[in-house]
């Protein structure tokens, strides 16, 4: 007797096999534009970082464009795998990330080294070379991060920080998106990490958890401009 292993369908990708099947049915034709992503979060009664996690996937399937500043449109009729999981999206990734890093950082004031202090603003430094590179990495992004992290001195901390940028470069949807940004000119803010610092030199543990949520807040602002597209469409679902 032959067995498949069971899986469970991430809820982005429940949203991109139901989408796929209104191309493939023929109620959304290819070239025409997707309704906007309040319009399809409201429909179908999902967050709207569960619809940009869609469109990734659908864009990676190649059953979208997403043309920044113009909106979505379908390319052809092309089969989406529902039981394809193409890994933990981006908006999750930066959800959690600000969840737990945000109490780090007001736990690393507690602990912090003027060394790792130095460590920091050195790194930022490195940022500032990388985004010159065209092959940007955000290497010297995750060492920052890494090293308030380690100033928790929370071994857990350490590693679960460290873990949810692994996964970031695991995950086929949320390495594609990252590396899409990093070719539409998006970058880390170098002034968000400068503000961080700032607090954790001060020992201010409200003011650093503050800055960091307001990072990595302004993070997910930035990778939402992504999909910025016009309100209105005629598609019905």
């Amino acid at each position: 007797m032959e067995l498949q292993a069971i899986k469970t369908d991430r809820l982005y990708v429940k949203v991109a096999a139901q989408l796929s099947k209104l191309v493939s049915d023929g109620v959304i034709l290819p070239g025409d534009r997707l309704p906007s992503e309040r319009e399809l979060a409201e429909k179908l009664n999902v967050s709207r970082p569960t619809i940009r996690e869609a469109m990734i996937a659908l864009e990676l399937s190649g059953i979208v464009e997403i043309r920044t500043g113009s909106g979505i449109y379908v390319n052809e009729k092309k089969p989406f795998i529902a039981t394809e999981d193409k890994g933990i999206g981006p908006f999750d990734i930066l959800q959690i990330r600000s969840i737990i890093e945000s109490q780090a950082c007001a736990l690393a004031v507690e602990h912090i080294t003027d060394e790792q202090i130095k460590q920091l603003k050195d790194t930022i430094v490195e940022m500032e070379e990388e985004e010159k590179r065209p092959d940007s990495s955000e290497k010297a992004d995750w060492k920052f991060h890494s090293i308030i992290a380690e100033a928790t001195q929370n071994s857990a901390i350490t590693s679960v920080v460290n873990w949810l940028w692994e996964l970031r470069g695991k995950s086929d949807l949320s390495a594609a998106f990252a590396q899409r940004l990093r070719a539409e000119g998006v970058h880390p803010s170098i002034q968000d990490h400068k503000d961080i610092v700032d607090a954790l030199e001060k020992r201010n543990a409200k003011q650093a958890e503050q800055a960091m949520k307001k990072h990595l807040e302004n993070a997910t602002e930035a990778a939402a401009t992504y999909f910025d597209n016009d309100p209105f469409s005629k598609i019905k679902l």
